[in-house]
Formats: structure tokens, C-alpha cells, sequence
């Protein structure tokens, strides 16, 4: 009796592909540099309720930094992508995403809810640059140089994820549902910082 031939494996999932603001980043760092340099000073040499005032500043600024800055990042495979926006997780198997699109921002729609994608920003003024390139490109008569210059960056994220979403759908380690999660690490410290903060103020 010949046994029956199990289903093909799928393929193996390579790295994730990772997509993050460098200007975000950048300006996360210098914020939290400057938030450290002044509530440090007061925490240093501050006097009566100014150390606790720079600590609940410190506790409520940096995680709301770290959120809108250092944090948002979209990770894709070809089973799923990860989006880490400020506040939550949104992990979405390839199966359950409808589209990702790119208007005014960046989003990806998946079981009848839409999503943003803070770490891919979208720039009017790139996108207007990337139509001009294009432009000159076809009077050139290079179409494939044409199709490449028209390409805002976030555009080109989106198209990048469109297409894994439209290869990855089939395969079995895509399948299930959309999964969020909020970043109660992100949260808690802000809260607690600003509910501190709040208190002292009203006590002075």
C-alpha cells in the first residue's frame, strides 16, 4: 500500500525586511538628549519639589517620545508583516490583509479595519519630485527608468508590501487572523509620569 505523499512545504521564511523613518529617529534621539539635558539638570540641582517635577517629566516625556519616534516600524515577511505603531502591535498574516495604499498616509486594510503605518510616512513633496523624474525619464525614452524615478519612498514601501502580501497569501504559515496588541509599556510609565506630574503641580 503506497502511502500518501504529504503536501509541499512551504519555502523558508527568510529575514524580515524592516521599514523605519530615519528622520523619526533622528529626531527622537535629539529630543530625548534635550529632554535628559534639562530635566537631569534639575534632578542634579533642582531644589524642594523641582527633582520630582523633572523625574514625572522624565517619566511621562520619554516613553511618549520613544512611542511617536523610535518605536513605529513595519517588519514583513513572506508570511506576515508587524506593525509597531506608538501605542500598539498589529501582527497580520498575509491571508487576512486586503491591501496596503499609500494617499495622504500610509495603511494597510485587513478584515474590514484599516491600519496606519506611522513608520512609513508619506511626503506630497517627494512624491510631486519622484512625478518630475519620471517625467524627464519618459521624454527620455527610458520607460524602465521612468517606472523606477516615480517611486516616492513610501510609495515604494507600500508596493514592496502589496507584493509580498499578493505572494505570501497562499501559503500556509499566512493563514489566520489579525492580532493587536497595545503596548502597555509604552503606556503605563506615561500615564503614572503624567498622572505625577498633574499631582505636584496642583500641590505647589
Amino acid at each position: 500500500m503506497t502511502s500518501p505523499v504529504p503536501p509541499a512545504a512551504d519555502e523558508p521564511v527568510y529575514d524580515d525586511r524592516v521599514y523605519r523613518s530615519p528622520m523619526a529617529m533622528v529626531t527622537g534621539v535629539l529630543m530625548l538628549a534635550l529632554v535628559a539635558w534639562l530635566c537631569g539638570d534639575a534632578l542634579v540641582r533642582g531644589s524642594g519639589s523641582a527633582p520630582w517635577i523633572a523625574g514625572s517629566v522624565l517619566l511621562c516625556a520619554v516613553p511618549l517620545i520613544v512611542a511617536f519616534t523610535l518605536r513605529p516600524a513595519v517588519f514583513a515577511n513572506d508570511n506576515r508583516m508587524r506593525v509597531r505603531n506608538p501605542f500598539r502591535t498589529v501582527e497580520l498574516p498575509w491571508a487576512a490583509v486586503d491591501a496596503v495604499r499609500a494617499g495622504y498616509s500610509a495603511e494597510v486594510l485587513a478584515e474590514g479595519a484599516k491600519y496606519q503605518l506611522w513608520s512609513i510616512p508619506v511626503s506630497l513633496r517627494e512624491r510631486k519630485k519622484a512625478n518630475r523624474r519620471a517625467g524627464r525619464a519618459a521624454a527620455a525614452e527610458t520607460p524602465k527608468n521612468a517606472a523606477d524615478a516615480a517611486q516616492a519612498g513610501a510609495d515604494k514601501a507600500v508596493h514592496e508590501l502589496m507584493e509580498l502580501a499578493e505572494r505570501g497569501a497562499s501559503r500556509a504559515g499566512a493563514q489566520g487572523s489579525v492580532r493587536v496588541r497595545w503596548s502597555y509599556e509604552i503606556i503605563a510609565p506615561a500615564a503614572i509620569g503624567a498622572v505625577a506630574l498633574i499631582v505636584l503641580l496642583a500641590t505647589r
